[in-house]
């Protein structure tokens, strides 16, 4: 039997279809400049890439901010699969979970699409990408955030009234998600502690592996939740983020009965909307400007200055050297070229960022004197422009201060 060659290009029949889909749409390819949400994707490559993000948010101390923004979509994904794993299963929500069912019905929520509720006349539907309709107003006052001071917490100094609690207001019969006042950790640092210790005990932290051998539990919603409030969201936490007071959630909800609180799968929404829009529009342009048009660290581009400065002085002293002391002939003053090609090279990588060294070789700083290899099209297309912009900057003044020290005549002291 005559044996097939197989077709130049043939999918492997081995592969999935999720895994070619990947595969053929994991990075994109850009003419442009990518948008906040694609590099959250991970739809980017270096240096215009999620690690390269991070490690310039945290070169701004503010990684904190991505930090939950990243928790929060892991905890909103979680949520997700339990969703889906519920809709597998058959059960309606409002047998596996009927208070989410009437807050979703009442409130609205960004998962209804992924659930079957019963629509009502004035039911509201979330949007994924805007908070919910009872936090609209608090979102309203917010409209150009700003991380602030750095991302970490940063009180305001104007009074704008105690922070408010996102919960529902609660009507006749309806589940309100709350504890009663008398249960609620006070908010002394006394009550902090307590309210930590109480916690601590449970140990809830969330699994940085979903495990998909079984569905997803309520209890682990609960648990992602508790971790992402007591690390970024509880006054005094470690990693406390700066909000604006009417985002800021005082207290954990907790459910009168043992069931999980139908706020916990909505609880962090405006948040993390509120954080993306910080990081849009204050973090996010600089690290463009940075890595799209540059590839050196702020490090990076001091030492080049304070070398470029050296190599000037030695060119201006070498210049001048050969003047007073009349060397003949006078192209022997031609070797100034050297130290003022290297000046101006360093001097002009120190001004824009950008040594046309590592743009030859499609290299670009990350931390001080560690390099990553440019791998989007478009940014080396931008960086190579400008390198070669900055090399005829550094030719032509070289040309003019070799031309000045050479034709000047000599004066033996």
């Amino acid at each position: 039997m005559e044996e097939k060659t197989p077709v130049s290009g043939a999918v492997d029949p081995s592969t999935t279809k999720e895994q070619r889909r990947l595969s053929n749409t994991r990075y994109l390819k850009l003419n442009r400049l990518p948008t906040l949400q694609e590099v959250l994707d991970r739809r980017t490559r270096p240096p215009l890439d999620l690690f390269c993000f991070y490690i310039f948010l945290q070169r701004e101390s503010a990684e904190d901010a991505l930090d939950f923004w990243l928790d929060v979509q892991q905890h909103e994904n979680l949520c997700k699969a339990y969703f889906k794993d519920l809709r597998r299963s058959g059960r309606p929500i409002q047998e596996d979970w009927p208070e989410f069912a009437t807050y979703a019905r009442t409130n609205g929520s960004h998962f209804s699409p992924l659930l079957s509720l019963p629509s009502q006349p004035n039911s509201p539907v979330l949007d994924s990408n805007f908070p919910s309709p009872r936090q609209g107003d608090a979102f309203e006052q917010t409209r150009s955030p700003s991380l602030g001071c750095g991302g970490r917490e940063r009180r305001d100094t104007e009074s704008h009234g105690p922070p408010v609690t996102f919960s529902p207001t609660p009507s006749q019969g309806e589940f309100t998600g709350q504890p009663q006042q008398k249960d609620r950790p006070s908010m002394t640092p006394s009550g902090r502690m307590s309210m930590r210790g109480r916690w601590a005990e449970r140990k809830s932290k969330a699994p940085t592996v979903i495990a998909r051998d079984r569905a997803i539990e309520k209890s682990a919603l609960v648990e992602g939740a508790e971790r992402i409030y007591l690390r970024y969201l509880l006054p005094g936490a470690e990693r406390e983020i700066y909000l604006p007071p009417s985002l800021r959630i005082n207290n954990f909800p907790i459910s009168d009965s043992r069931e999980a609180s139908p706020l916990i799968p909505d609880l962090f929404h405006a948040q993390k909307v509120y954080i993306f829009k910080a990081l849009e529009q204050d973090a996010f342009p600089r690290f463009l400007r940075a890595k799209a048009f540059g590839n050196l660290t702020p490090l990076g581009s001091f030492v080049r200055l304070v070398a470029g400065m050296l190599c000037l002085w030695g060119g201006f002293v070498l210049a001048f050297s050969l003047i007073f002391l009349d060397y003949k002939p006078k192209l022997t003053r031609l070797w100034t070229i050297l130290p003022f090609i290297f000046a101006t090279n360093l001097l002009l990588s120190s001004y824009y960022s950008l040594s046309p060294l590592l743009a030859l070789f499609n290299q670009s700083e990350t931390t001080p004197f560690r390099l990553i290899r440019v791998k989007e099209l478009y940014v080396k297309k931008l960086i190579t422009i400008r390198a070669l912009w900055i090399e005829l900057v550094c030719i032509l003044i070289t040309a003019i201060l070799v031309v000045i020290f050479t034709v000047v005549p000599g004066h033996r002291l």
